[in-house]
């Protein structure tokens, strides 16, 4: 039984009891992957000229390894004698049923959709095997060592999250395969899990409850991987004759703050965009690529054990990169931004949280000698660790 908070409302406990069930915290973070990744297959185009912008050359081959790093930390932790959440028996049996399961899904998508790799090299590209295995074993180790200290759990999906990235960074890879790969991964150890603890009951089980969220009022530091669309309303006049327009694009990046109390923290974003760019309602062949950091306070507020409500105002620096257009050359330049931002998080676990964010950023003019500052719009998706 939950311990209610004192000074929780009404709506913010039913609010609670309907998202802390078993089948929610199960379903949770996997499924957005899934429907975000089929949803974003829309736009792996621009995510792929992102990556092209930055890192056309990237070519590595440590992901083909790092996949299986968490799920080596928990055998190895487990040969040592460092006590889990399971039993050998246990734990193998219900990382067989993962295994399967994420193997039977990914292989059954692969060879059914039939998506060319953005190399060009096969027709195998739909889901990201590795994002899969990397996300089912740092399940894995969450599942059986989370509980012991939040660093393991980080570290697990930190692990995940970088072999995700490299496959997309290593041309093998759209957005959308690496998203769903890593929803398929997460789901498949929940189920197997679940499975598991449906057959042994409470056999070989040394820690009942892994998952307890009681503190409402705890500091909500946070690191995260964000992936996020801008939007740039309006045109603007960056030349006498020259109206140019700003279209939709993606933007990645990482985002963290360190909380003093529970309502407000120090923290900075690093991210970079790709906007594609028409002039005088001609598209352009080469696209605006823009990078920022930014640093200031935070607020949060704890709605619910669960549920927080946040809000930024930060100071930082827009680098452009030069962009060729018909007319003349735009970005080659960098100034001061303003950026601020809103968001809601929740805790999947205590340690894992997901976060979605509306940010305005106030951007220097992308041509010298303008006053006209670029207006860029953001709603993002973060999975954040939480400690």
């Amino acid at each position: 039984m939950r311990r209610v908070p004192a000074g929780e409302s009404v709506l913010a406990r039913r609010i609670d009891l309907h998202t802390s069930s078993k089948a929610y915290r199960m379903l949770y973070v996997g499924v957005p992957l899934v429907v975000g990744g089929v949803v974003m297959q829309s736009y792996d185009a621009d995510f792929r000229r992102l990556r092209n912008g930055y890192a056309p050359s990237f070519h590595h081959d440590f992901d083909d390894y790092l996949q299986y790093a968490p799920a080596a930390v928990m055998v190895g932790m487990k040969a040592a004698g460092v006590r889990s959440r399971s039993s050998w028996g246990r734990m193998l049996t219900s990382d067989a049923f993962s295994v399967g399961l994420m193997a039977i899904a990914v292989n059954s998508l692969k060879y059914s959709c039939r998506v060319m790799r953005p190399d060009g090299s096969s027709r195998n590209s739909f889901p990201s095997g590795h994002t899969a295995t990397a996300f089912m074993t740092a399940t894995m180790l969450h599942k059986e060592y989370g509980h012991r200290s939040p660093w393991y759990s980080i570290g697990g999906y930190t692990l995940a999250t970088v072999t995700g990235v490299a496959r997309q960074l290593n041309n093998r890879h759209w957005m959308s395969d690496v998203m769903v790969g890593a929803g398929i991964g997460i789901l498949a150890t929940e189920l197997g899990y679940f499975l598991a603890d449906l057959i042994f009951k409470e056999r070989g089980l040394n820690v009942s409850q892994t998952m307890v969220i009681y503190d409402r009022y705890r500091r909500p530091s946070f690191l995260g991987f964000n992936l996020g669309m801008t939007v740039v309303p309006g045109r603007y006049t960056t030349a006498p004759g020259m109206r140019t327009e700003f279209f939709s694009g993606p933007s990645v990046g990482v985002e963290g703050a360190w909380f003093a109390s529970p309502y407000w923290g120090v923290g900075g974003r690093l991210a970079v965009a790709n906007l594609r760019v028409a002039v005088n309602g001609v598209s352009q062949r080469n696209d605006l690529e823009a990078s920022s950091i930014y640093v200031g306070p935070y607020v949060s507020y704890p709605f619910s054990t669960r549920w927080l409500v946040g809000a930024r105002l930060q100071g930082g620096c827009e680098i452009y990169k030069a962009c060729g257009t018909d007319m003349r050359t735009l970005g080659d330049r960098s100034g001061f931004s303003l950026g601020t931002g809103i968001s809601t998080t929740y805790f999947a676990t205590q340690n894992l949280g997901v976060r979605f964010s509306t940010d305005y950023d106030m951007a220097p003019p992308v041509v010298d000698g303008s006053r006209s500052r670029l207006h860029k719009l953001t709603l993002g998706l973060s999975v954040c660790a939480m400690f």
